[in-house]
C-alpha cells in the first residue's frame, strides 16, 4: 500500500494542525510520526487512516499500483490505540471472532494462536470487562497487527503495557509486519525504534 500527501494541511476551527505536508509512505517501510504532545500526531494518523478528512492539499491511495478511494481506505489499514473501545462485554474469544468477520486474520493463524501469541490463554473465557488495561491493550494489538491488511497503524502501541508487554510488542512487529505499511504516532522511542523513518510534526506548523 503506499500513501501520498501533497502539500495537505489539517485545521480545526482556525487553528492549523499541520500545513504543506507531502511525504509518501510506502510497503515495506516503516514511519515515526514524532513530536510533543497534543501536537497533532494523532490526527495526522488518522488521516492517513482515512477516517479524518485534509483541510487542504491532496492524498491518494493506492494498492498494488491500482487507485483506493478514501471511501474504501478502511477495509485496507487496522489501527491499534488506546482511546479505542473493545467490547468488554464479550469474552476474548468471542470478541476475536466479531473481529475476524470485518477483518479476516492473516493466514494460518487460528483465534486459538492469536490468543497464545499475546500470552492470554488462561483469560480467553474471561469477559473482556474483567481485563487490566494492559491485557486490554494486547488485545488491541492483535486485533490490529493479526488482521491481514497492508496497513498497520499504531498510535501510542505501548500504552499502559509492562515490561512484558513492550518486548511482545516488538516481537509482533517483527515476525507480523513485514512487507507491509507500519506507521507509528508516538513520542517514545521504544515504540518507534524499528522505524526508518521518521516525521516530525512540528515541522509542519507553519
Amino acid at each position: 500500500m503506499k500513501v501520498s500527501l501533497t502539500d495537505t494541511g489539517k485545521r480545526f476551527n482556525r487553528d492549523w494542525i499541520f500545513r504543506h505536508l507531502t511525504y509518501t509512505f510506502e510497503a515495506g517501510k516503516s514511519y515515526a510520526i514524532i513530536g510533543p504532545n497534543g501536537s497533532g500526531k494523532s490526527t495526522l494518523l488518522q488521516v492517513l487512516g482515512g477516517s479524518m478528512q485534509i483541510s487542504e492539499g491532496k492524498i491518494q491511495y493506492s494498492i498494488l499500483n491500482e487507485q483506493c478511494s478514501v471511501e474504501e481506505v478502511y477495509k485496507h489499514v487496522s489501527l491499534c490505540a488506546p482511546y479505542l473501545e473493545v467490547v468488554e462485554e464479550m469474552t476474548l474469544k468471542e470478541f476475536l471472532n466479531f473481529h475476524r468477520g470485518f477483518k479476516p486474520f492473516l493466514s494460518g493463524l487460528t483465534i486459538e494462536k492469536i490468543i497464545s501469541f499475546i500470552g492470554l490463554d488462561k483469560a480467553q473465557g474471561k469477559q473482556i470487562r474483567n481485563f487490566s488495561s494492559g491485557m486490554k491493550q494486547r488485545v488491541r494489538l492483535a486485533q490490529a497487527i493479526f488482521s491481514d491488511v497492508p496497513a498497520v497503524l499504531l498510535d501510542e502501541p505501548c500504552t499502559n503495557l509492562d515490561a512484558a508487554g513492550i518486548s511482545l510488542y516488538s516481537q509482533l512487529i517483527h515476525d507480523f509486519c513485514k512487507n507491509r505499511l507500519v506507521i507509528v504516532s508516538s513520542n517514545d522511542e521504544v515504540e518507534y525504534r524499528f522505524c526508518g523513518e521518521r516525521i516530525n510534526i512540528s515541522d509542519y506548523k507553519k
